[in-house]
């Protein structure tokens, strides 16, 4: 079987990571929203997802407020699903 994806395997990274790939992308008041997450657990979670390579962050400003957009990205996608092929073989699903 295949080992499930360690990264993906943390709760609120899974759950970002599912929110992303079902929008087109969400801010950091969105993904707080719907993980309901502390800012600061996010934030690191988001930080720990954009360094292996899974999201796209971009950060800027609308008005003065700061605004941080986060997209799933083609390698981002490929984890997740193989993440969720591996979880179906636990399952014995497929």
């Amino acid at each position: 079987m295949k080992e499930l994806n360690p990264l993906l395997h943390s709760q609120l990274r899974l759950a970002v990571m599912s929110v992303l790939m079902n929008v087109e992308e969400a801010d950091f008041v969105y993904l707080r929203e719907k993980t309901e997450s502390t800012a600061g657990n996010l934030s690191v979670q988001l930080d720990k997802l954009h360094a292996a390579g899974y999201i796209s962050i971009e950060k800027g400003f609308v008005g003065k407020k700061t605004r941080t957009v986060c997209q799933i990205t083609a390698k981002g996608r490929d984890a997740f699903e193989e993440y969720v092929d591996a979880l179906k073989q636990y399952l014995n699903i497929l």
